[in-house]
């Protein structure tokens, strides 16, 4: 029987995906683990325990005395999180990452999944449909933890067949949790401020063209990716992935369709530059082929599910 960790369960992606996996198995299967200790209350539906990444004897013993079989290691310092404390960001992604990929080897785990990101591009990469195999320079310490990652993770799948997938997501945009600190999170806030009926102050310019995907593909895309038979998963680095691509501008008119009083603003920061490195599109064409991944929602679908369903999870 499966038993699968989630590490960072809390986080934006977490929490969703591992409420997912409880439906593909089932609570008693399924450990989510986070460094919150509030945040026990968001897993009445499986087993939760506290836990920090790094102490890496807890880790091993959990693995151990849960005979863990999958692990799902999601927690990272994100990109604008990372531009704050970069040497804190580079040990807490890198360490953690390298120490799971070796727990992974001596226990002989079934699979390990890690994502990576758009953010291992950078200004001199293919910005329009970007390919799976290009130049990567990332210019933020996420993106080169991320490109380091996945030169490990394919290592250890090619030296030690460590049965490791990962994929490059592009900005994930959900309704059950709040932003945690990346680039793109602007297009998870804007619906917040939407409903709440402020004026949005947006700190990227209007038509900044990024890559986007709406969460439940990413959770679809991620399970079908580990359900996947091995001799499919044929990319071991970090699958390219898509959705959808729009711009600051494009997702308040989205919302202006429901609430046409809703008013917007364009403040770029320190985040400007960092969206200024990253593609505007992605080819996923070899996810497509290799294990039949496509996306389900645009903008427009997205925007009046998550206007719908965004007041069940917050008060506004």
């Amino acid at each position: 029987m499966e038993k699968i960790l989630v590490i960072g369960a809390a986080g934006q992606l977490g929490s969703e995906l591992t409420k997912a996996l409880t439906d593909v198995y089932s609570g008693e299967q399924v450990i989510a683990t986070d460094l919150n200790p509030n945040a026990k209350e968001k897993f009445d539906f499986c087993k939760f325990q506290v836990l920090d990444v790094m102490d890496q004897e807890a880790v091993k013993s959990l693995v151990q005395n849960e005979k863990v079989t999958q692990i799902y290691h999601l927690a990272a310092v994100l990109s604008a999180t990372g531009e704050k404390r970069p040497l804190f960001a580079w040990q807490l992604n890198m360490n953690s990452l390298l120490f799971i990929l070796e727990l992974a080897k001596e226990f002989k785990l079934n699979k390990v999944y890690w994502p990576s990101s758009i953010a291992v591009f950078g200004p001199n990469t293919p910005a329009i449909n970007t390919p799976q195999y290009c130049v990567k320079e990332p210019n933020t310490v996420y993106g080169i933890s991320k490109q380091a990652g996945e030169r490990w993770c394919e290592y250890y799948f090619e030296k030690y067949g460590v049965d490791v997938r990962s994929l490059r997501y592009p900005g994930l945009i959900g309704y059950k949790s709040l932003p945690g600190g990346g680039t793109t999170d602007y297009a998870v806030d804007i619906y917040h401020k939407a409903l709440k009926g402020e004026k949005f102050s947006c700190f990227l310019k209007e038509d900044t063209m990024l890559p986007m995907m709406y969460m439940p593909d990413a959770i679809k895309a991620t399970i079908d990716l580990m359900e996947s038979p091995k001799e499919n998963v044929k990319i071991r680095s970090s699958y390219n992935l898509a959705g959808m691509s729009f711009t600051p501008k494009e997702i308040y008119e989205s919302i202006l369709k429901y609430h046409p009083n809703f008013e917007i603003e364009y403040q770029p920061d320190f985040r400007q530059a960092i969206a200024d490195g990253w593609p505007d599109s992605i080819d996923d064409h070899f996810a497509r082929e290799h294990w039949g991944w496509k996306p389900s929602h645009d903008l427009d679908s997205m925007t009046e599910d998550i206007l719908k369903n965004l007041p069940k999870y917050f008060e506004f």
